[in-house]
């Protein structure tokens, strides 16, 4: 198995893009490859937490489960996108689950050299807040569907996210994961959400065909929305 370029992989993304070549040097032998297959677990709720993730390739669950041992998806990593920076800070045990959905192959950067990289660049720490900061306007985003939309809302909201071009007539959303995921992270059942699928559907505003959902009318999706609300 053939091992990446951590270097150059590091160089590639937003959060390091900017450091100097001596910089980056200081983190690559503080970061170490995790290969992970289907269903692995990465860490479990209240292990120590010792550096930050990155996601080369794969998706990465991150979830709780109650004392009943129900799960509630709390986010979706995908490549590219990095988790525990937060945890990393605060030097407190990891709060939730991280498990491999697929595949994948992580990059773990050790917390003592990212506080290195702080300590030597301002820059950097700004960056690294900012997508801090994304992330918690998201979960705080998450906090206020769950509390004030509806059902019908949340899955609308979920298909429509990220729409850039409302003029256009149709589009397909292709899940990245399966339904009961897609559900447990808007908090809603399984069965919430298909039966919200089928109500869209019957309403001639979604064709659904496995993961592939076709978007007939953007436009009346979203006012179906708000009058639902």
């Amino acid at each position: 198995m053939s091992q990446i370029d951590i270097r150059s992989f590091l160089r590639h993304q937003p959060l390091f893009q900017e450091l100097s070549d001596s910089q980056l040097s200081a983190l690559v032998p503080c970061t170490h490859e995790v290969r992970g297959q289907k269903g692995q677990i990465i860490f479990q709720k209240g292990d120590p937490c010792e550096g930050m993730y990155l996601v080369v390739y794969g998706r990465i669950k991150l979830s709780i489960s109650s004392a009943q041992g129900a799960e509630k998806v709390i986010e979706i990593i995908h490549p590219g996108q990095s988790f525990a920076e937060a945890v990393m800070f605060l030097g407190k045990p990891c709060p939730v689950m991280a498990q491999f959905l697929e595949d994948g192959l992580l990059l773990q950067v050790e917390a003592r050299s990212i506080f290195a990289a702080i300590a030597r660049d301002a820059a950097f720490a700004h960056r690294l807040l900012a997508g801090l900061s994304l992330r918690l306007h998201g979960l705080v985003r998450d906090v206020e569907r769950y509390s004030v939309e509806n059902a019908l809302q949340r899955v609308i909201g979920y298909l429509l996210q990220g729409e850039d071009h409302p003029g256009q007539p149709n589009r397909v959303v292709t899940l990245p994961v399966n339904k009961n995921l897609i559900a447990s992270r808007l908090n809603l059942t399984p069965e919430t959400f298909s039966r919200v699928l089928h109500q869209l559907s019957d309403a001639g505003l979604v064709a659904v065909n496995g993961r592939e959902i076709t978007l007939i009318d953007m436009n009346r999706l979203a006012d179906f929305g708000s009058v639902a609300g």
